[in-house]
Formats: structure tokens, sequence, C-alpha cells
């Protein structure tokens, strides 16, 4: 009995439990998408090959087993570079398959053309072709077993367009059964006793989350080793919710001060990169002791000379520490001038934010929004965020208490990654917690890179809420005023500021139009009834379009690490 190419990798990619598939169809894939759906697998048709990928690179943080994207050669597969990138810099399983030009036409100019393999490298943990319809199977099984096992990352898997429906004899075929679960590795028991007893002796101690924490489902053991030894802890934004940021012992609202000053800080598969000023003075204290605890052995000493490198799995090796205190019953006393230290200056800090966000002046600023839409929005959300200020303001102003709920732009800071991230999140959530919403907040800026996306949204019945956060710009932007006023200096192209956008955009309509329900508002009152609204609407997805004041800003020396980037 014969099989078509694109049969078996459909069939060898259900047989790798593989769920989801993303991607814009077109010569020569079209037939792969088709036969992944009569096997099962769930294919959404994107707008975007970019947007596409970073939603398949999504469901495989939050699933744990990679997303496919699915692209058509040349400039189709060189769209999801983005995607792969942002997969390996964040650590997160995915699969990219791109179609290639017909093997009888390489090197001739042929539709498309371009060495996929090779370009791939750069970004994935595995490129590969492969040699014949044959080991069809057994590749897709090592790309998705490479991309999950150790550090996860992305793999690309390239098929020649005369591969798609090209036949075999089903007898030839070498199949092979699901990869086995990823491997857990413990730390070395000498190496976990001396963290433990560093920890014992530290005056100044520091938790810190990251994400490699939520994607190992590492929270039940994390919130132990938090209650157990009494630590301050704080999360990476993405690590918000493995400990509920409400938990007393969070101290994320007093960062600068728990980073300058702590003498031993425990990094839970977290890295001393941009986002924690590379562990390194003045940001830390010149001799601050480093636990690290990391499942890539290559990332240990990275920028500080560690006090105990703990290598393996982030939730086995909590248990061990665990263990470890359960046996020394050592507990940080919460009496001590270090708490009162960081109580001092959270009281301070959420002070200074409830301030602004009950100013009553209008257009609103950042506070405000993010204080009603805390208010309004289930509490069990997932939340997607990106933008300069609104990802900044609304990491601090909303609290996640679950694991896994928050995605933003992330280690590779990607604008752009929003409405993919949702309709992956919308997908997952659908099959795996009905009801559970999906809340995206959006910079003005962030929502242009994918907007057409909402069309997916509407076209799939996915009840997002969309929400932009509108301030005309990049930053900040001008108002409709200042916006005349600059025109009559003769082409925009050369007298409007850079950051400046079109004042009063109608974001909304771009919903309207395919459906969904659209909201413009510029007072707390519109705000609270438009999300209200969408919030009791489970089944139609929304857009609110927050005007707020072009000029609003965060409040001083929040986080400094973003002013230079274009976040």
């Amino acid at each position: 009995e014969a099989v078509s190419g694109a049969q078996l990798i459909a069939q060898a990619l259900r047989a790798q439990n593989i769920e989801y598939m993303f991607g814009i169809v077109g010569i020569p894939v079209t037939e792969i998408a088709i036969a992944a759906q009569a096997v099962g697998i769930k294919y959404v048709g994107m707008r975007n090959e970019q947007a596409a990928c970073y939603a398949a690179s999504a469901v495989g943080y939050l699933t744990g087993r990679p997303g496919v994207c699915l692209v058509v050669s040349g400039p189709g597969f060189l769209h999801t570079l983005g995607g792969m990138a942002n997969a390996t810099i964040n650590c997160w399983p995915l699969i990219v398959i791109g179609g290639s030009s017909d093997r009888n036409q390489e090197t001739m100019g042929a539709f498309q053309e371009f060495p996929q393999v090779e370009a791939g490298r750069l970004y994935n943990k595995l490129s590969v072709r492969p040699s014949s319809l044959e080991v069809i199977p057994a590749v897709i099984e090592k790309a998705v077993r490479t991309s999950m096992y150790g550090r996860p990352g992305s793999c690309y898997i390239d098929i020649p367009g005369d591969f798609v429906n090209l036949q075999v004899n089903k007898s030839s075929v070498k199949y092979v059964e699901c990869c086995l679960p990823p491997p857990i590795s413990m730390a070395e028991h000498s190496a976990v006793s001396k963290a433990a007893s560093v920890i014992a002796l530290s005056k100044q101690p520091l938790l810190i989350i990251g994400k490699g924490a939520a994607y190992s489902h590492a929270e039940n053991n994390i919130r132990k080793l938090v209650d157990l030894c009494g630590l301050p802890f704080l999360p990476t934004p993405m690590a918000k919710g493995v400990v509920p940021d409400n938990h007393p012992n969070c101290v994320a609202a007093a960062r600068s001060t728990a980073l300058q000053h702590a003498d031993v800080i425990i990094l839970l598969a977290a890295r001393l990169n941009w986002i924690l000023h590379f562990g390194l003075p003045p940001r830390y204290r010149q001799d601050v002791k480093v636990i690290q605890i990391d499942i890539c052995a290559e990332e240990l000493g990275n920028n500080v000379r560690p006090a105990a490198t703990l290598l393996g799995d982030i939730n086995a090796v909590t248990e061990q520490l665990l263990e470890e205190f359960n046996k020394r019953s050592w507990k940080y006393p919460s009496n001590s001038e270090w708490w009162k230290k960081l109580r001092g200056k959270i009281k301070n800090n959420e002070e200074r934010s409830k301030g602004l966000a009950l100013q009553k002046s209008l257009p609103m600023n950042y506070y405000t929004v993010f204080h009603h839409i805390r208010e309004l929005i289930p509490k069990d959300c997932i939340l997607v965020s990106e933008g300069a200020n609104t990802m900044d303001i609304g990491r601090t102003m909303l609290p996640n208490v679950y694991p896994r709920q928050r995605l933003d732009a992330g280690t590779f800071g990607t604008m752009g990654v929003g409405l993919g991230f949702a309709i992956a999140a919308a997908m997952v959530a659908r099959d795996r917690t009905p009801g559970r919403r999906v809340i995206c907040i959006e910079g003005d800026s962030a929502f242009g890179f994918s907007g057409m996306e909402v069309e997916t949204i509407c076209r799939y019945n996915l009840p997002v809420l969309i929400i932009v956060v509108n301030n005309n710009g990049i930053y900040t932007g001008l108002d409709a005023n200042s916006w005349e006023e600059m025109l009559k200096f003769g082409d925009p192209a050369t007298c409007v500021p850079p950051v400046s956008l079109l004042p009063n955009a109608h974001y909304e309509k771009i919903m309207s139009a395919f459906g969904g329900k659209g909201y413009f508002v510029k007072t707390p009152e519109e705000l609270r009834n438009a999300l209200k609204a969408s919030v009791t609407d489970k089944q139609t997805p929304s857009l609110i379009n927050v005007m707020i004041d072009p000029q609003s800003e965060r409040k001083k020396q929040e986080f400094p690490w973003l002013t230079r980037s274009n976040l």
C-alpha cells in the first residue's frame, strides 16, 4: 500500500503527540496541512508566518510539547526566523516545517529557491532535511525529541516540494514510536548541601524565579521551599505566578532594593542576562554569593562566578533542596532588618503607584487604566502583554496568581508576539481549561505588528479580549491638535517625530470589521463598562481601544533596563 510524503509527515507528527499546527499554506505545503487535519491535528491558518511561528512557540511553552509552524519556501521560511530565534532564546520547544524547491531544480534558480537548511542553523538546535521519504518519521521523532530534551529550543525540518506528493510503499518506511519524555537529571549531593549551607548563613537572601521554573512545572515545590525557608522571592516577568504575586514573600515591588542589597541570591532557572543586569555592580553587591540552578551546564558561571552550581531539572533540584532543609529545619527570620527594609520599600512603591492610579485627570494615564483592568478581569485569565510602557507598567500593576499565565516580549524583547501568543493560548485553553479567558494587552505600536491576526481570532471564534492602550505612538505620541500643527510644517516624513503614530486611530474597527465587538473608550467609566461587557460575553472576541494621555509615562526608575531597547 502506498503513502504520500504529506501523509507520512502528518502521521509522524501525530505519532509524536503533536496537537497544534499554525501556518500559511501555498505551494508546496498545502497538502501537508490537509493531511494533518485528516489525522486529527488542529490547523490554524494565520495571516503572517511570523505570527504563526510565535503562536507555535507559545504552544511549546504552555504545554511542554512543541507546536508546529508550517510555511512555504523562500520568503515564507524567512518570515519564521523571528519566531525560531525567539523560541530558542526563550528556551521553548518548537518545530518549523518549511517547504523548499524541488530537488531536481536545485541551483537552477527554482521558484523561491533558498539555502534554508543552512540558514536555519543559526536559529535552531537542529536544522535538517530528510534524505528520503522512508526516513521522514525518524527525522520528525529526532526533531521533536531535540526540541524538548535538555534546554528546549527550535528545530527546523526542510521538505523538498517533490516529496509532498511523492508516494512510497508503506513496508519500506522506517516507522518509529513516540519519543520518551525528557529525562530528569538531579544535582550532585555535595552541591545541594553546599548551597543549603550558603543559604543558611545568609543575612539578606533573595530567591529569583525564572520562566524555566514555570516551564518545568516546579510551582508546588518552589512554593513549599519559599514557605519552609521564609525566603523573599522575585519573579522574572514570565515567572510571575509560579508563586502567586500576592504571596507575602513576593518583593517584586522592591525589585531594585532586593537586587542591590542581597548577600545570597538563589537563581532558579533564571539567567544573569540584561533582564537581571548581568548580576554585576552597581546593581548588585560586589561580594554577592550566587547559587545557580539550571538545566543547561553552559549557563552556569555566566557573568558571575557562582558559590554553588546545581545542574538539573528545576523541579527535581528544588525537591532536593527541600529534603536538605527539612533535615536542617532552618528558617529565615521574618523580623529581620532585611525584611523591614524590603517591606518599607514595597509600601512606598505601592503607594506611589496607587497615587498615580487614582488620578482623576483626563485623558487617563497608564496606572489608572491598569487599576480598572485589574479590578475587572478574571483572576485566572491568561495575560498576554507587549509594548513599551504598556508591558512594563502592566507587569507591576497586574498580578498573576497561577503559573504559565503571563506571556510577553520575553528574553529577546520581541515586539509583535502578542496576537500569535493570544491565539495559541486560546487554542490550548479551549482544550485544557475551557472557560479560561485570554486577555491580550497591547501598546498601540505593538498591536500594529500583527493586527491582521484579529481576523484569525474571529475566524476560529476564539473569545480573546484585546485591550489596546493607545498613546498615539511608540513610548510617547502627539495629541490631535499638536499633530495638526505639525503637519503645517510640511511633509510628515520630514517633520513628524519618528515615535509618532496617527492620533486617535480607531483600532477597535478592525475587530468589528470581522464580526467581533469593538469599543472606543476615553474615560474610566467607559473603560469599566467595556470591560464588564467583554468579560461577561464568553463567546465573542472583542477589542477595547483605550485612549490615554499621549505623554503618559511610567514613574521614574521603574525598570530602567528597558529605556535603551525598543521595549
